[in-house]
């Protein structure tokens, strides 16, 4: 699949590119990135390049991982970064991260929105999970603020710096957002 630009009237999700390293880069020297995140850490210029230039691109091609740069319009500014992930059986997973100076405005909530909306949409998901490690209670605003409903924790579901951890589990589906539902649901208690 080629990479898709979405726009919301506040932002624009885009593909990153080499363009973008350097940005991805400073982003991602924020140790609350390095903190609730997976990414590498210590975070090296390799590393983002390597994330630019290879892993995005290939997760578009591949439809393995379909990853946006999230940007404020009139500046460029890189305001944070976030990817759906298709995990089978009509499930995809988001991640997201926003970058120090630019948390606080909704721009997550914003982008986080728009990308959901496309994958229902474009991906004929049936359900977006986002996971983040209990303790995280920024990333739970931004998903709570989506729409997203918090299912629990799981026990030893994440894996951050080698050690495993519990985490949230939350989920948004399609008729949350008024959206038809691609495969018949029933749910428990009908």
């Amino acid at each position: 699949m080629d990479p898709v630009t979405l726009s919301t009237g506040r932002l624009l999700l885009r593909t990153v590119g080499p363009q973008d390293t350097d940005a991805v880069y400073a982003a991602a020297q924020d140790p609350d990135i390095q903190r609730w995140t997976a990414i590498p850490s210590p975070y090296r210029q390799e590393h983002a390049r390597g994330f630019t230039e290879q892993v995005v691109p290939l997760g578009w091609a591949k439809e393995s991982v379909f990853t946006f740069g999230v940007f404020l319009p009139g500046s460029g500014d890189l305001a944070g970064m976030l990817s759906l992930t298709p995990r089978g059986r009509g499930t995809t997973e988001l991640g997201y991260w926003a970058t120090r100076e630019h948390r606080g405005n909704g721009y997550t909530t914003e982008a986080v929105a728009a990308a959901t909306r496309w994958g229902f949409t474009h991906l004929r998901t049936d359900r977006v999970e986002w996971r983040a490690e209990v303790g995280n209670m920024a990333s739970r605003a931004v998903a709570e603020r989506a729409g997203f409903r918090l299912e629990g924790t799981l026990r030893s579901a994440i894996v951050h710096a080698g050690v495993r951890r519990d985490c949230w589990v939350g989920s948004l589906l399609p008729s949350d957002l008024g959206l038809p539902t691609p495969s018949a649901y029933l749910p428990a208690g009908a």
